[in-house]
């Protein structure tokens, strides 16, 4: 699977863009602020319907335009795609699928994995658990169709319940209706826990060879799940925090408090980890990433690396590098030394500039710096 090409229309600050692609390593290079980081966001959108960055629809289309378009060209098992989005800053976003509309996400979820690698993700070990949540949700949603249903429809109550929550201060002859939102909310948040719980035991046999080699033999790192609740206790504690819920005015148990920690000679590293521990284990989690990719769906999925290797030493920077093999990777920086010092290479490099793409031309198709 490889991402051929891609189009813009009035996408952050394009107002058009086409761009076509390599199969193997392609560069976007210039200064910050130019719309590097915009062109991978509309490639995860055309994956996941959602930004990385966790943007709305409506601050994603160019302030001058009420609509924007991404139309992106994928190679599947040799057959080419073109995955279409309709993004309108009143609506919610229309999808087609080689011209077909689709009416749920999950119709377009498998047609084009990416793993999405910024410098944000290597805090992700040191900073709240609602990072760590939303790289378990955005990588299960990518794998798992009905681990996408269920969370959704886990949120919206979740959201049902904490507006009825609130309306008992004024009207407390709703408490009675409580009971309707709460088994709805075990039904969907025990399909997740149980998932989720799946999905640590996956990376865990992944994690622990990687790790150990980018570490250099000197540590054994394990994901650790911490639901907030177990599924089998779920309605019981529900019932029991009812009260304080009440109170609260919100939902105070459930997957939606989960969070996983990340343990190296019993120690956890979220806590007592040097930055060099929590930045190899994050490297670590994002290799593995793509190796489970790899092993659930049969297929390589795409690369998108935004910046990072900015952020990591050498000896991180040439593993990344070395593990990247057979993936089309697109890759973000202000310059090309980092590719320089790794004689890395690169088969075809993109200059960016105030939202213009140039393709800069090489002496062959194929140049290792």
């Amino acid at each position: 699977m490889i991402i051929k090409s891609l189009e813009l229309e009035n996408f952050r600050n394009y107002e058009t863009l086409s761009i076509n692609f390599d199969s193997g390593t392609n560069i976007l290079y210039g200064d910050n602020a130019q719309g590097k980081t915009n062109i991978l966001e509309a490639i995860f959108l055309s994956a996941t319907t959602k930004s990385h960055k966790g943007s709305k629809d409506r601050d994603i289309i160019n302030f001058a335009a009420d609509e924007a378009h991404i139309r992106t060209y994928v190679v599947k098992d040799g057959l080419e795609n073109r995955v279409d989005m309709h993004l309108r800053k009143n609506k919610s976003k229309g999808i087609a699928i080689n011209g077909q509309k689709i009416k749920k996400a999950a119709d377009l979820l498998g047609l084009l994995n990416v793993v999405f690698f910024s410098p944000e993700d290597l805090s992700i070990i040191k900073n709240g658990p609602a990072e760590r949540r939303r790289f378990v949700d955005m990588e299960l949603c990518q794998l798992d169709s009905f681990y996408l249903y269920h969370l959704n429809n886990y949120n919206k109550i979740v959201n049902q319940r904490n507006k009825l929550l609130k309306e008992l201060y004024f009207n407390p002859g709703l408490k009675d209706t409580l009971s309707i939102w709460d088994s709805q909310l075990v039904s969907y948040g025990s399909k997740i826990i149980e998932r989720r719980n799946a999905f640590v035991s996956q990376l865990n046999e992944i994690i622990c060879e990687i790790h150990q080699k980018l570490s250099g033999g000197k540590e054994v790192l394990k994901i650790v799940y911490e639901p907030d609740v177990l599924s089998d206790d779920f309605e019981k504690k529900l019932g029991a925090c009812q009260e304080k819920d009440i109170r609260l005015k919100q939902t105070s148990i459930g997957p939606h408090r989960d969070d996983f920690s990340f343990v190296t000679g019993g120690v956890d590293i979220r806590k007592f980890g040097s930055q060099g521990q929590q930045r190899t284990a994050a490297l670590s989690l994002k290799l593995s990433e793509i190796e489970l990719v790899k092993k659930v769906t049969k297929d390589v999925p795409l690369l998108l690396l935004d910046d990072v290797l900015s952020e990591l030493d050498s000896s991180r920077q040439n593993y990344l590098l070395n593990s990247i093999g057979d993936i089309q990777t697109i890759i973000t920086c202000t310059g090309l030394e980092e590719f320089v010092n790794n004689r890395f290479e690169i088969n075809k490099v993109f200059e960016v500039s105030n939202a213009v793409v140039k393709n800069v031309d090489r002496t062959s198709d194929h140049v290792s710096l």
